[in-house]
């Protein structure tokens, strides 16, 4: 029996080889020596006995056996060799009584390479086993900015909490939000691996017969998508019809994961003309007034941000008052959203703004089975096709503004406040701080957050003797304090305003609603696997920057030329070399730096002094806002990972 499985296990073999060799490939097992030979290893790690995927078995770990096996792991020896007579005996325990010994490997970037057993895989291989019990030790890379090596280390921190060795990634941040999804607070027990196998068993099954195996993205990414939009609870409890009918309702949502960039930038609004037909004049119509509905975390009179989107809302109930109508809602946050939604769109809501990052997630499946209610949300860089989200480029007025704070700083100080980091911010923070350099090298620029633990404006400016400062972009109704926009801090403790941000969502909401109104919304979304992001800038009106008669009438004039030339488009902020805190080159010289590289930016310019603040120094209500939004920590930490 044994040796008529060896001779088809041969014919495998022998065609893998040859299909190897006419594509120009090695027609061998790859060997870990070799691999290793090119990589720089941190340390090892006794992982004990591991039941290992077979289909991660890639390899072995010296070169002596490589040649007995094509790169299928199946044999091309012929079948009078000992070899031959070895894996027909272990062919037959496998069907008499099954392989149990385990064989020994080393494990590298999540695939493993066998020290001893490789006819044991090999014949396991053959049978389609799923796992093998593998003795394994880690090889673990020294930590760096390659973004596979960080993608593993991220594995390898999943791994230890959940001890799964079988859900990989593709995209960094994915293993971290399946572990929040599935909720479960430290090392998963055995209750929650019997669960989570459960909804992996059965999610996989409809997701691969859908063609979910023929995406790029790994089964983890795309259960962690799926997961996003219904959860984990909800999954535990569907049916196999519901998994058909949910994940065809959500393939875009796997399709632009699976894209390179699967975020497309819209940075200035498109032009629209309503067209009328002849029978609009023949025959006169009153069309349905459209229902616009904003969604606010709290209520607008307590936060300069939402006032400023109040103010856009009261402008569009000026300017479209015969063709919709707006409400709002307050107190909307991740917890209540999805019901909030709900109502809204059963009492006839058509379009609906959430103004609010925490709205996001619980959107999504609420989104996704109201395809025909228009559903944004006001962040930046988020990846569903199903929910578009606007922001605007207020990094360009920031850059202006550190040029007036450069110029007139007396000490070679300025002060820049700033609230969540988040994605966005950093690129303001950056800008203002290029700003400063551009008109006074010397300059310094002292970051704090007003998010963190301890906060203190007051102690921040008087120990760093800063008398310039950039603070919130503009004034809470609630709040009389002057403490907005750049302003000079006067011997009596006053604010002396000199320069105001404008967040100018009044101008966002109407250009945006003239796109729905004239039909070309949905045109703008043509691509399905991607997302639409609306960034604006000071060229569409959406951002602006107002200077106080304390700014010098000479530098307003250069403000005002400069501001033109951003809108023009024939000046960027983000031009030529820059460096940041490390004195790591971020742009090259005479090269404007992409939206894309802008809008993820982590890191600080090489005249800010402070830190992008950990999630630990944030205070409570902060730290949901930057869970989502947040830019990407990159300080792993390995002490952790190793146990």
């Amino acid at each position: 029996m044994g040796e008529i499985e060896y001779s088809e296990a041969l014919k495998l073999g022998k065609k893998e080889y040859r299909s190897r060799i006419s594509r120009g490939e090695f027609p061998y097992l790859p060997v870990l020596d070799e691999i290793l030979s090119q990589a720089d290893i941190r340390t090892e790690q006794n992982m004990g006995l591991v039941h290992v995927p077979l289909e991660f078995v890639v390899g072995t770990s010296t070169l002596g056996r490589t040649y007995s096996f094509a790169a299928n792991f199946m044999p091309i020896l012929d079948e009078e060799t000992e070899f031959a007579i070895k894996w027909s005996n272990l062919a037959d325990a496998q069907v008499n009584e099954g392989i149990r010994d385990p064989i020994k490997a080393f494990e590298y970037m999540n695939r493993y390479y066998v020290l001893e057993g490789n006819k044991r895989v090999s014949v396991l291989k053959y049978y389609n086993a799923v796992s093998i019990p593998a003795y394994v030790t880690r090889k673990i890379p020294k930590m760096s900015d390659d973004y596979d090596i960080r993608l593993y280390y991220e594995y390898m921190k999943f791994n230890e909490i959940t001890g799964l060795c079988s859900v990989e990634f593709s995209k960094l941040g994915n293993a971290n939000k399946l572990l929040a999804l599935v909720g479960h607070k430290g090392r998963w027990n055995e209750d929650v691996k019997e669960k989570f196998a459960k909804v992996m068993f059965d999610f996989s099954k409809v997701y691969n017969f859908r063609g979910g195996n023929r995406l790029s993205i790994k089964l983890g990414d795309a259960i962690t998508v799926f997961m996003e939009v219904y959860g984990f609870k909800a999954m535990l409890k569907m049916s196999e019809s519901e998994y058909n009918t949910n994940i065809i309702r959500v393939w875009k949502e796997f399709a632009a994961e699976a894209e390179h960039q699967s975020v497309n930038l819209v940075l200035d609004p498109t032009e629209v003309q309503e067209k009328k037909s002849l029978l609009n004049y023949l025959i006169p119509q009153t069309p349905k007034k459209l229902k616009v509905v904003f969604l606010y975390p709290r209520d607008p009179k307590t936060s300069a941000w939402l006032y400023s989107h109040e103010l856009g809302r009261n402008y569009l109930d000026d300017t479209f008052s015969d063709k919709l109508e707006t409400s709002y809602v307050t107190d909307v946050n991740e917890n209540n959203v999805e019901d909030v939604l709900n109502d809204i769109i059963k009492k006839g809501a058509n379009i609906v703004f959430c103004v609010g990052p925490q709205m996001m997630n619980n959107s999504l499946k609420v989104a996704v089975a109201h395809p025909d209610v228009i559903i944004l949300n006001c962040s930046l860089n988020a990846p569903h096709p199903y929910i578009r989200t606007y922001y605007g480029r207020m990094y360009e007025a920031k850059f202006l503004s550190g040029i007036i704070a450069g110029s007139l700083t007396d000490n070679d100080k300025v002060a820049y406040i700033a609230d969540y980091p988040i994605y966005g911010m950093i690129a303001n923070i950056n800008a203002f701080a290029l700003g400063v350099e551009c008109v006074n090298p010397r300059a310094k620029v002292y970051l704090a957050w007003s998010t963190t633990k301890g906060y203190d404006r007051d102690k921040f400016l008087a120990e760093n003797d800063i008398h310039y400062v950039s603070d919130q972009d503009i004034i809470t109704p609630n709040d009389a304090s002057r403490n907005f926009g750049l302003y000079k801090t006067t011997e009596k403790g006053e604010a002396l305003n000199l320069v105001m941000p404008v967040w100018n969502w009044g101008a966002f909401y109407e250009k945006l609603l003239q796109s729905v109104l004239a039909g070309s919304y949905k045109n703008e979304g043509s691509s399905e696997s991607k997302a639409l992001n609306y960034w604006w800038g000071i060229s569409s009106g959406v951002i602006d920057l107002i200077c106080s008669k304390h700014v010098p009438y000479g530098l307003k004039r250069i403000v005002d030329h400069l501001k033109s030339d951003i809108s023009k488009g024939d000046i960027a902020p983000f031009y030529g070399r820059i460096y940041d805190q490390n004195g790591v080159l971020r742009n090259k010289d005479q090269k404007e730096m992409t939206h894309q590289d802008i809008m993820n930016m982590d890191w600080l310019l090489d005249n800010v002094t402070g830190t992008i603040p950990s999630m630990d120094s944030l205070i409570d209500k902060a730290k949901t806002v930057v869970e989502l939004k947040g830019v990407e920590e990159k300080n792993y930490n390995e002490d952790i990972i190793l146990g």
